[in-house]
């Protein structure tokens, strides 16, 4: 039995009153608190089905991220999710038109059934949220195919609408996405109920092919700029991230330094965050996203039959400014609800 929000938020802060001396136990998260200032739970590949069996369960425990890995498909054209098949779907995905059927019928749908599952769910639940959804693009984007930034933007407009929380709604008048997170311009996460937050990821096919030297994380941040350029960013629906841990800065290996300034989200291994003596509190002084991933493997690594070790750990990845500890935890579903202070 899921245990209420509210209650996750307090046994956490327990936890970390003891590891960090922090407040008493009773300072939950305000529901008002800026959403850059909390620390929530994220699901890895949420889209299998021996992970759970429907999409809908995923959201069910009410996870701060959930992942699905994305392929253009060339031959169809069509947006499919799987872990390792480019052509076909295999995943928990199901075609629904109300909220009773997100619990049955036929599985291994498109990208664009996944996304109507997580409407219809977040519908049913106005309390829920904010989502982070990421999305890996397994083999970046197929622009020849029609399958570029623009053409998945229109793909989320049509299928979350106003669900999305837009790069142009963070950027309010600010000259571009840094200057709007370092004024800590993110709403507070009642404002941001019932929203998706869409991060895209270079995927793990791309990065490792030599022949791609236009990564999903540049291309979409070209893609933001020019929006910007003409006046039209409000048809964006999603934030690039800056893919693996570094020190210092992490953008600065963008060589086209106007780039730098529309990438407020920032996506790497919780391990090498944490040991590998990077500062991760200057992702919270300029109040930028960071996702923490494996956060199970963080020596000493936390199974998935441990709630208590699993809740430390989030706890420990919050005082690390992680806005988000993602792991393999979907068998702690106590855990998965977690909302924290984040630092």
């Amino acid at each position: 039995m899921q245990r209420p929000r509210a209650l996750s938020a307090l046994t956490s802060v327990a936890v970390l009153a003891t590891m960090f001396g922090a407040g008493p136990a009773s300072a939950a998260v305000d529901p008002e608190t800026r959403f850059s200032a909390t620390t929530g739970v994220g699901v890895h590949n949420a889209y299998e089905r021996a992970t759970y069996p429907y999409l809908a369960q995923a959201l069910d425990a009410r996870p701060g991220l959930i992942e699905l890995d994305v392929w253009p498909d060339v031959l169809t054209r069509q947006w499919r999710v799987s872990h390792s098949n480019p052509l076909g779907n295999d995943n928990n995905c199901v075609v629904a038109t109300s909220p009773a059927q997100l619990y049955t019928g036929t599985r291994n749908r498109n990208l664009e059934h996944c996304l109507d599952d997580i409407r219809l769910w977040l519908g049913a639940h106005p309390d829920a949220g904010p989502l982070v959804l990421k999305l890996e693009l397994k083999t970046g984007f197929s622009g020849r195919t029609g399958q570029g930034p623009g053409q998945l933007d229109a793909v989320l407009a049509a299928r979350l609408g106003d669900r999305v929380f837009r790069p142009a709604d963070l950027l309010g008048g600010h000259a571009n996405l840094d200057a709007a997170a370092r004024a800590d311009a993110w709403p507070g996460r009642a404002q941001l109920a019932g929203k998706v937050i869409v991060e895209l990821i270079p995927g793990t096919v791309e990065e490792g092919n030599p022949t791609d030297t236009l990564w999903t994380d540049v291309e979409y941040a070209r893609h933001l700029a020019g929006l910007a350029a003409a006046g039209t960013l409000g048809t964006a629906r999603a934030f690039p991230a800056v893919h693996r841990a570094q020190a210092g800065d992490p953008r600065a290996r963008y060589a086209d330094a106007s780039l730098r300034a529309w990438f407020v989200l920032f996506d790497g291994d919780a391990t090498a965050y944490v040991t590998g003596g990077i500062d991760t509190a200057w992702y919270g002084a300029h109040h930028y996203l960071l996702v923490m991933t494996d956060a199970q493997n963080v020596p000493p690594a936390v199974g998935t039959g441990d709630a208590g070790a699993a809740a430390t750990r989030v706890a420990e990845l919050a005082r690390a400014h992680a806005s988000i500890a993602s792991a393999d935890w979907a068998a702690l579903p106590t855990v998965l609800d977690d909302v924290l202070p984040r630092g």
